[in-house]
């Protein structure tokens, strides 16, 4: 069994690979200053590209897990993502409250998928 490490740094890499699942860091907007929805927009264009890179794509994800730093933007959030996935492809998913690490950060969300050559 190998282990690879996708864009990897002293303390994480955005993503490992192994056995061709794909486990994502968490990742967080880039766009500090926009509303739930866009800062969860650009999340979720990020996902896609790491993906792509992984050999992958929105329809092989497995699990998601969202962390809102205000439950109150759920429907917010929940807007950019029901404009994103698949309808009939949604993965199993969590979405709880949490401290996120930085205070403008609105929403962290954490994939794990399968990459295209497994299914």
């Amino acid at each position: 069994m190998s282990i690879q490490f996708y864009q990897s740094a002293n303390r994480f890499a955005e993503a490992t690979l192994c056995n061709e699942l794909i486990f994502l860091s968490g990742q967080v907007p880039t766009n500090l200053q926009a509303d739930i929805t866009a800062q969860t927009a650009n999340v979720l264009a990020q996902i896609d590209q790491i993906l792509t890179a992984c050999n992958s794509d929105k329809q092989h994800i497995c699990e998601a897990v969202i962390y809102l730093a205000d439950m109150r933007d759920y429907d917010g959030m929940n807007q950019a993502w029901d404009d994103w996935i698949i309808p009939g492809r949604a993965p199993a998913r969590a979405c709880v409250q949490a401290a996120l690490a930085n205070a403008q950060w609105k929403v962290e969300i954490k994939i794990t998928a399968v990459q295209k050559t497994a299914t």
